[in-house]
């Protein structure tokens, strides 16, 4: 393992145990996005979620974090990030945003949805579509020998191109490996070629959170759900990659990312 700065660089063997919780984490979410429905809690998807993370084999990362009671973060609506699962119903016409973290033999994997329940207003969908792509596009844009504002500056291009959205500022994507967090941080906005240089080993979860209001945001009193001030709707998707002499390979996608990176014409660096 190599230091730089305090950001961690990844063999390729650890890099395979990242791999191993990724998957755990992918497939985790595809679980939850097939199980929400009007009526559960969100204590419900949590229950869910920690089954198929243990039943893996995996521990979650969230369970105990800072001391955070869910194995998920379950936000619902207007609440951008880190909503406690408990006892709110999932109701017809809401938007779901679900956070995932799991470590395999110390290694860690991070990734979220946005899930519609049932019917929802097209602008919520759209709003869903624009914040997965610009995660994509953002991942799409690192390359060995690049910068890290350049997924900073790809994700933000992104998302003016699509209209009036809210970027929030205040939460940002970061380096992962033997710790959920870890140096650099990735904003979801700035100028390209800025921050840590883009090297082999170096593994980053890309996390855009997008309001269909304004971007600023308030904690509420239980010190972490995170909600849009204007009481917006927002959605938050993520995965965690790792560059390697091929390319980008996507941890926590199902198949390494390589369909969504061949789609934006850049090179898979996955098996």
């Amino acid at each position: 393992m190599f230091r730089e700065r305090g950001v961690e660089l990844k063999s390729p063997e650890q890099i395979e145990k990242m791999r191993a919780a990724g998957l755990v984490v992918g497939r985790t979410l595809e679980l939850l996005r097939e199980s929400v429905r009007p009526g559960m809690t969100t204590l419900d998807l949590d229950r869910i979620a920690e089954d198929s993370i243990r039943s893996s084999g995996a521990v979650p990362s969230f369970k105990g974090y800072h001391g955070f009671t869910g194995s998920i973060c379950a936000s619902v609506n207007d609440q951008v990030v880190h909503g406690i699962p408990g006892d709110r119903v999932i109701a017809e016409g809401d938007v779901v945003s679900i956070d995932c973290g799991a470590i395999v033999d110390g290694w860690h994997g991070d990734a979220a949805i946005t899930v519609a329940v049932g019917t929802v207003p097209d602008e919520a969908l759209e709003l869903m579509r624009v914040t997965e792509e610009a995660m994509w596009r953002g991942i799409a844009a690192a390359s060995l020998g690049g910068r890290v504002t350049d997924i900073s500056h790809a994700v933000e291009s992104y998302v003016r191109s699509q209209g009036g959205y809210g970027i929030v500022e205040d939460y940002v994507g970061h380096g992962i490996g033997s710790a959920m967090h870890q140096p650099p941080n990735v904003p979801n906005y700035g100028r390209p070629g800025k921050g840590p240089k883009l090297v082999e080993g170096l593994a980053l979860a890309v996390e855009p959170m997008i309001t269909l209001g304004d971007q600023a945001t308030h904690m509420l009193d239980d010190d972490w759900t995170v909600v849009t001030d204007d009481g917006s709707v927002a959605a938050h998707f993520e995965n965690t990659f790792a560059l390697t002499p091929r390319g980008a390979w996507v941890l926590t996608a199902l198949d390494g990312g390589e369909k969504k990176l061949a789609e934006l014409g850049v090179p898979f660096g996955g098996r």
